[in-house]
Order: structure tokens, then C-alpha cells, then sequence
């Protein structure tokens, strides 16, 4: 081969994967729940009220080339919720709010990924709580780091859409707002 044509190969390769770093794919899966975390806020008669899930278990399948053939679910223990409210902790668990006796998991899983550029993406799936399915679109920052990626997210749920706090929680002392937010962490496959 000749030698100017192996330098400007070596250039070129370099230049090209230099300026253009994510021309190559990447692609994540194994969700790690240790890493990762799972929070919500709400109000409770004018107070913000913040909450965790402690356990959960993810599954992911996402190609940086191929964002629209993505696949995600996760699986959510619902009595390992911990609020920073003692009625709520007591609440919580009872029929009249998750009903966790009878529905111990909420699911969601992806039906759908858009590429909205510059690492963004509207993920659209399907959300089940205490046996009801709705749809939700969630939209997701992808930041890499050290082989690492990291989807960081924000959706607002309705809670009377699941039916969660019936009877006289359906009035106004606790917001029917959501607010969710998630991180959710995997490693380069």
C-alpha cells in the first residue's frame, strides 16, 4: 500500500472519529438498579412531598443508531415506596391508594422511541398501575459517561387516571399531579 495513502488513511480516521464521536454505535442494556434511581414529588395541602422506590428492575435494549428499535421496561415494587411523610407511609399501601396486597407492581414498558437530536428522545410506552394501562410519553436525556449511559427523565402523571387515592383522598388535599423522575443507569454492551 502506499505510504501517503496510509497517512492520509490515519488522518482521516482520526479526524473523522475526532469531530465525529458518535458516528459509531453504542448500545446499552443490563439497567443497573444500584446505580440507578426512581423519585416522585407531589403537594399535600400546600407542602411538597418527596418519595423514592426503592426496588425495581429494569430491562433495556437502546442502539445510539437505532434509536426507533429501542425497547424498555421496567418493573416497579410499589410497596417500596418510602415518603417523607408518616400518613403517607401508613396510606400508601392501603386499597383506597396503590392497593398493594392486590397490585404490587406498576409496569412500564416502551412502545415507541423518537429521536429528537442532540442525545434527546421522546419515549412513548404504556404505564400500568392497580391494573390500569395508560398511555405516556416520556421524554429522555442520554448522557455517556466513562462506558456508561445515563437516561435522565421527567413525566407528570395524573393519579385519578389509576384511581389512586379514592374515596375522600379524590378531593384536593393531595395534588393529582405526579411529578416523576428517574435516572436510570446502564453500561455499554
Amino acid at each position: 500500500m502506499n505510504s501517503r495513502f496510509s497517512r492520509f488513511s490515519a488522518f482521516a480516521s482520526v479526524f473523522f472519529f475526532g469531530v465525529f464521536p458518535c458516528v459509531y454505535a453504542v448500545e446499552y442494556s443490563d439497567v443497573n438498579p444500584t446505580a440507578s434511581t426512581l423519585n416522585f414529588t407531589y403537594n399535600q395541602i400546600g407542602s411538597r412531598v418527596y418519595g423514592t422506590i426503592g426496588k425495581f428492575v429494569g430491562t433495556l435494549d437502546f442502539d445510539t443508531t437505532h434509536p426507533q428499535d429501542a425497547h424498555a421496561k421496567l418493573i416497579i415494587e410499589l410497596d417500596s415506596i418510602e415518603v417523607d411523610n408518616s400518613d403517607a407511609r401508613t396510606e400508601l399501601p392501603k386499597p383506597a391508594w396503590f392497593d398493594t396486597a392486590t397490585y404490587p407492581k406498576a409496569i412500564f414498558e416502551s412502545t415507541h422511541v423518537k429521536d429528537l437530536g442532540n442525545n434527546h428522545y421522546l419515549i412513548t410506552g404504556s404505564l400500568t398501575i392497580r391494573g390500569l394501562t395508560q398511555k405516556v410519553e416520556v421524554p429522555v436525556q442520554l448522557r455517556a459517561e466513562n462506558a456508561i449511559g445515563i437516561f435522565d427523565g421527567e413525566l407528570t402523571v395524573k393519579r385519578s387516571d389509576f384511581k389512586i387515592g379514592s374515596g375522600e383522598w379524590a378531593d384536593s388535599v393531595v395534588s393529582n399531579d405526579i411529578s416523576i423522575r428517574f435516572r436510570i443507569v446502564a453500561p455499554e454492551r
